[in-house]
């Protein structure tokens, strides 16, 4: 992912936006890098939960509806665990994924999943699936 932090592609409504949704200070985090560490998923995502932190205190939206970190966030709450800021890490998480479904654009599509994915998956995880991406 590149991109230009500009004026015009900034949203300084978007940390508010976090914060009110997820109920945390997003603003205080000190990018000191622990839920980066403690994250099981990190290798899995584009930019670190660190990352993601530094990009949405920036305001610059575009580039975090880009990413996977918050789809490929597994909800563990090592992160929040660990946080020296106390911040909740896997509500702010939550609430990136409201913010990009709010939008109407599913990121999986139910109707389309081949029938032995359906016979062969655990129900319990299909349906944690469709309530993380789906509006």
């Amino acid at each position: 992912m590149q991109g230009k932090i500009t004026p015009g592609t900034m949203d300084d409504g978007f940390v508010h936006k976090l914060e009110e949704l997820s109920g945390q200070k997003v603003s205080i985090c000190i990018q000191c890098g622990t839920c980066a560490g403690s994250c099981p998923m990190s290798g899995h995502m584009e930019f670190s939960i660190r990352k993601v932190m530094h990009v949405a205190k920036l305001g610059f939206t575009a580039a975090l509806e880009e990413l996977n970190t918050a789809w490929t966030c597994a909800s563990c709450h090592n992160c929040t665990v660990r946080c020296p800021r106390g911040i909740d890490v896997a509500r702010v998480m939550e609430a990136l994924r409201q913010i990009i479904l709010r939008k109407n654009q599913n990121y999986i599509e139910p109707s389309q999943l081949p029938a032995e994915t359906l016979k062969t998956y655990p129900q319990i995880a299909m349906v944690a699936g469709f309530r993380k991406l789906t509006s």
